[in-house]
């Protein structure tokens, strides 16, 4: 795995995190006001905090599944990697259409360059 990708990856992997941290914790914030376009009333519903820290826990397994691969080494590291990136790109598109197209600028592009920076060596040779 090239520096530049690793780098990329761990950018990811801290997105996802702090996706985690806003979605699971700081459920009230003016940034998930913002980010979401939602009000402080209906973010105070019980519901809507658990809705929001399942999938602030979501974004916990995409980022932990990003740190993994960058404990590995070989072809299980861009397995993983692959895997992992995947699943946040779908996610993304998934998003992009149904929320925002801010969503897929935000998580998608860094995910999808990430990916392609990891498949450019055997696209290249």
């Amino acid at each position: 795995m090239s520096i530049l990708a690793f780098i990329l990856i761990l950018f990811v992997a801290m997105e996802h995190y702090y996706i985690l941290i806003l979605e699971m914790y700081l459920n009230e914030s003016k940034s998930i006001q913002k980010n979401f376009g939602l009000e402080l009333d209906f973010l105070k519903d019980e519901r809507v905090k658990k809705m929001l820290a399942n999938q602030g826990l979501y974004n916990g397994f995409l980022a932990s599944g990003l740190m993994w691969s960058l404990t590995e080494s070989g072809e299980f590291q861009f397995q993983i990697a692959i895997f992992f990136l995947i699943c946040i790109i779908c996610a993304a598109i998934y998003g992009s259409v149904t929320v925002s197209k801010k969503i897929f600028l935000l998580q998608g592009i860094p995910a999808l360059m990430a990916f392609i920076l990891l498949l450019l060596p055997l696209i290249i040779s």
